[in-house]
């Protein structure tokens, strides 16, 4: 290859950072909000920049050479000057929906990652830049306070905080983010204060004057104190006290880079910023009522941030900032116009957080002073004379809708250290929890909200209660069972319009789902047991209380709600544990919960969702080898039960495995269905066979004598023979032959099918 046909890396970044240069002036000089060619220009470029610069092997040094960086850094410049001459000009623009600079934050993350990648690829002149330009704008806010308008100034800093929390930190997606590789490296020639320690100090700094009522009154408003929030989430998940192995640091020995780790680690600075960040938090949620989206960001993201590593909570709980927060929560009804879910995660966060407590019983009393309040709130309010009048008021509803969102949160919150206290806060709430569900049976809203908080309750105490704790929390929810049924059953008229059925349907769809969920979490006591007890005699039959609670609710989910894809996924996935688990159950259904369970099997097995039919093939399965297993032993299995059902019409039917067995050839013989499937329904279709073999024979006969020709009848006839012989069907029981026999049965029914679809 000749010199002139290659192109060198320095070619490429210097063509490149051209095309940016001229299309970035272009979109400055446009100034418009349509969608022009800059703009597709602008993000092809920037989509070329991120497959140039995006770490493929983190263990390859990368780094691009000398004039490769200075072309990153030019671009950078540009991008930074025009977003903030985009942002100045859209200052006083009130058309929201054109600006796109207004979007939300969440929706610029494309781009600004785009930006933080050309950024760190020359962060010796990046990151320094990003300093003046901040400390710039803080300096005119300064100068011109009371004789300037400062809006352009603000809207510059938001567009800055949101440039430089891309260009600092990473989104954790789900882990703990570390400091980004770039900004590890020492900066060159540099004896002073680290670049990002300057650059993070002068924006902890400006959001620490959002304490100042005046300061807060005249700068910070509700959109620029989003900018700082979604800063400070984002730089405090990766900043504050950072986590980092001894192989990380023996990567890293220059006292630079172990600067910025240590900038915000476990000593007194990083607890001033951490308090500095829990007073601003709370600040934006008791100076800014109504604000939605700065709420938002403060409940979903900031304060989660805080409690997600043990070793940040150690230092967390020790703070009067942090107490102040606990306490306003608690008792102080100024938070109760908060939306729910803002208020369930701030339940959730604080008692996560007394995992940094000390002792076991530190941690306990948190979460009950906590709770306490809450508590006290709806145990007066479920004990009330005059409750049925008083609970129907909106103020009320909305009142109580709160109270149970925050039990919700908190019982999310579960850990080990703090169980014993939710659970006797879960426990002093159960009876108003069931006289509350008796008053708003008609406000689907917070029946929801109760079935909701029952679960994440259950959900978070059931592997660790004791004998006699689980005998509460079953008898409990039994209750909670019974009582929604009686209030439910034959909620739904067909005589309903059909909008008005529709909208039925999907509020009980959201609560059955719920029921749903609350029987599959006492489902876990069987599978996971923490608990100490060692007295089997004391011990709740939990199969027992499942098949209980179906008999309950089972009743309520008709054919249609099964059309709904996560009820019918959540329930399928009930009746395959429990079935696959404790088939012998089964015998104990009365004739109506029978009829219904094999109606919705038989309905879930051609249903359209593959991960359906492979759960109801797996019960299938398990209730056919059951019962054939019995009666090989002499018992009786699944007796009259199996043997004589009705369908929901009450109308007779064939016995439960038969109808099985003919649905279950219907789907293999006569219907569409995945390859994937092939496996499950091989594992069904046997003990199926062997349990109504007679049948399987009868209807054999049946099919070759519906087909046409001499030829063809014979050879189905010869390998029906052949295959359900008494002594291959024998030979199957044995493990060494059982998958040679369900070889065998498939290659007879795919000849089948393949008869049947050329005819």
């Amino acid at each position: 290859m000749t010199s002139s046909t290659m192109i060198s890396p320095f070619g490429t970044l210097s063509l490149l950072s051209a095309l940016t240069r001229e299309v970035l002036k272009a979109h400055v000089a446009s100034n418009t909000d349509e969608e022009t060619w800059s703009w597709v220009a602008r993000d092809i470029l920037l989509d070329t920049w991120t497959a140039l610069l995006e770490p493929i092997d983190t263990n390859r040094d990368d780094a691009l050479p000398p004039e490769g960086i200075a072309a990153a850094a030019t671009v950078f410049e540009l991008i930074v000057e025009a977003e903030l001459t985009v942002a100045s000009r859209s200052a006083f623009d009130d058309d929201d929906d054109c600006d796109y600079l207004r979007a939300s934050i969440s929706a610029m993350d494309e781009r600004l990652s785009s930006y933080a990648l050309i950024a760190r690829a020359a962060v010796d002149i990046t990151v320094p830049l990003l300093t003046r330009l901040f400390s710039v704008r803080i300096a005119l806010l300064h100068q011109g306070r009371g004789t300037s308008d400062p809006t352009c100034t603000l809207e510059e800093l938001y567009s800055l905080l949101l440039i430089t929390g891309h260009v600092l930190a990473d989104a954790g997606e789900g882990e703990t983010p570390l400091v980004p590789e770039a900004l590890r490296t020492p900066f060159v020639g540099r004896d002073e204060q680290h670049p990002v320690i300057a650059l993070s100090s002068s924006i902890i700094s400006f959001a620490e004057q959002s304490l100042n009522p005046d300061m807060r009154a005249s700068f910070f408003s509700p959109r620029l104190m989003e900018a700082v929030i979604w800063f400070l989430a984002r730089w405090s998940d990766t900043y504050v006290m950072p986590l980092e192995s001894g192989n990380e640091r023996q990567h890293m020995p220059q006292p630079s880079s172990i600067a910025v780790l240590n900038f915000c680690g476990e000593h007194d600075r990083g607890k001033s910023v951490l308090n500095v960040i829990v007073r601003i938090s709370l600040i934006s949620l008791i100076s800014y009522p109504g604000e939605n989206n700065l709420q938002e960001l403060t409940c979903h993201q900031l304060l989660p941030a805080l409690v997600r590593r043990k070793n940040v909570c150690l230092h967390l709980v020790t703070l009067d900032s942090w107490c102040n927060l606990a306490n306003a929560f608690a008792n102080e009804r100024s938070f109760f116009s908060l939306t729910s879910p803002f208020q369930r995660s701030i339940a959730d966060t604080l008692v996560r957080s007394a995992t940094g407590m000390t002792t076991l019983e530190a941690s306990n009393q948190f979460v009950t002073d906590l709770t306490r309040q809450i508590t006290a709130y709806l145990v007066d309010l479920s004990s009330k004379n005059d409750l049925k009048t008083v609970a129907q008021q909106p103020d009320a509803v909305l009142w109580v809708s709160s109270l149970l969102e925050r039990l919700r949160g908190a019982a999310r919150a579960t850990q080990p250290q703090t169980r014993k206290a939710l659970y006797e806060m879960g426990v002093s709430v159960m009876s108003s929890i069931l006289v509350l569900l008796g008053i708003y049976k008609y406000e689907p809203a917070v029946v929801y909200v109760i079935l909701k908080f029952v679960v994440d309750w259950v959900d978070g105490q059931i592997v660790f209660l004791e004998a006699k704790e689980t005998a509460v929390v079953v008898k409990f929810c039994l209750q909670l069972l019974q009582l929604y049924s009686v209030h439910n059953i034959g909620k739904i008229s067909l005589s309903c319009s059909s909008s008005l059925l529709s909208e039925a349907n999907t509020e009980k769809y959201k609560d059955l789902r719920a029921l749903i969920q609350l029987l599959t979490k006492l489902c876990s006591k069987d599978l996971v047991d923490f608990s100490s007890d060692s007295n089997e005699a004391e011990t709740t039959d939990i199969a027992q209380v499942i098949y209980l609670g179906l008999h309950i609710v089972t009743p309520l989910i008709s054919l249609e709600l099964l059309k709904y894809p996560k009820l019918c996924n959540d329930y399928f996935a009930l009746l395959a544990h429990i079935l696959g688990v404790h088939p012998e159950k089964v015998a104990q259904l009365n004739a109506e919960m029978l009829a219904h369970l094999v109606g919705t099997l038989d309905y879930g097995i051609h249903n359209q969702d593959i991960e359906v039919v492979n759960m109801c093939l797996g019960a299938l399965n398990a209730l056919a080898s059951y019962h054939y297993k019995e009666r090989v032993a002499g018992r009786e299995g699944f007796g009259s039960d199996a043997s004589a059902i009705k369908d929901m019409n009450g109308r007779p039917q064939d016995n439960m495995l038969s109808r099985f067995l003919q649905s279950l050839l219907q789907l293999l013989l006569f219907e569409d269905y995945s390859s994937e499937l092939v496996s499950s329904a091989a594992d069904a279709l046997l003990p199926l066979i062997l349990c109504e073999q007679g049948l399987y024979q009868r209807l054999g006969h049946e099919l070759i004598e519906g087909q046409a020709t001499p030829e063809l009848k014979s050879r189905l006839a010869n390998a029906l023979q052949a295959l359900t012989s008494s002594n291959q069907l024998s030979s199957s029981l044995n493990r060494i032959n059982y998958q040679k026999f369900r070889k065998n049965l498939y290659n007879f029914l795919i000849e089948v099918r393949g008869f049947l679809r050329k005819k």
